[in-house]
């Protein structure tokens, strides 16, 4: 569902992204780790189709993002990192903007804002201008935003960024949840998380890919991760087997 084939992007003669390759299939949740600008964001950018690659491909369904970005949207949807929220807009407002921009109109626009309220718990801040939340309301937005259309392809950065435990557990529990039917991208740099949804692991430094195992192939525990992150990323010298 979710497929890299040689990609990268270079800026001027900076490469973020470089030769990186690998397949999703549905019903996982894939956790794609790396250092802060080791390239996360851009592939993100890439397989939504936010960016162009320089070479390689980005396949999301079987659709090139790049050449087919409309029939693409369809089936994704996306919450970048910090998204962008007009903040004189209530939440419903919002929704209801999305919404009609992707062809929800009446009664099944009000049931999927209903639905999507529900999942990311903002009833209460429906009424609300953006303005006036809390950075973890916002994100909250973000992700029912994202899930609006009931997109079988979700590609999230840093879906858990700035909200508090409880709301952490109720997004990892929604993001299994979503899994059962659906492909899961998320980026994270915490690796609590990792063990707590993901399947598999990918890890790219430098823009290259590294690492690409299941959620025990890091190690057994938060410390043995940290310590086997760093040893793939430059941080510190391998062992010797």
């Amino acid at each position: 569902m979710i497929e890299a084939r040689s990609l990268s992007r270079s800026f001027g003669g900076f490469i973020a992204v470089d030769n990186v390759s690998f397949a999703i299939p549905t019903g996982c949740v894939v956790a794609f780790l790396g250092p802060n600008g080791a390239g996360k964001s851009t592939t993100m950018r890439l397989l939504t189709g936010y960016l162009s690659p320089s070479s390689g491909q980005a396949l999301v369904g079987g659709l090139d993002v790049a050449t087919d970005r409309e029939r693409a949207s369809v089936i994704l949807g996306y919450l970048p990192e910090n998204g962008p929220l007009y903040p004189d807009m209530t939440p419903e407002a919002m929704l209801r903007f999305v919404g009609g921009v992707r062809g929800l109109i009446g009664g099944d626009l009000s049931a999927r804002i209903e639905r999507v309220a529900t999942l990311c718990a903002l009833r209460e801040v429906l009424g609300k201008p953006v303005q006036k939340l809390s950075r973890g309301y916002r994100q909250r937005v973000g992700m029912a935003l994202a899930l609006l259309h009931d997109p079988r392809v979700l590609i999230l950065d840093e879906p858990t960024a700035g909200l508090d435990p409880n709301q952490v557990e109720q997004v990892r529990s929604l993001l299994r949840d979503l899994a059962k039917d659906r492909t899961v991208l998320l980026s994270t740099h915490i690796l609590s998380e990792v063990r707590a949804v993901a399947d598999r692991v990918l890890l790219i430094s430098r823009g290259k890919l590294v690492h690409d195992g299941t959620r025990g192939s890091l190690g057994e525990d938060e410390a043995a991760m940290e310590s086997r992150f760093r040893e793939l990323t430059g941080h510190e010298p391998a062992k010797m087997s």
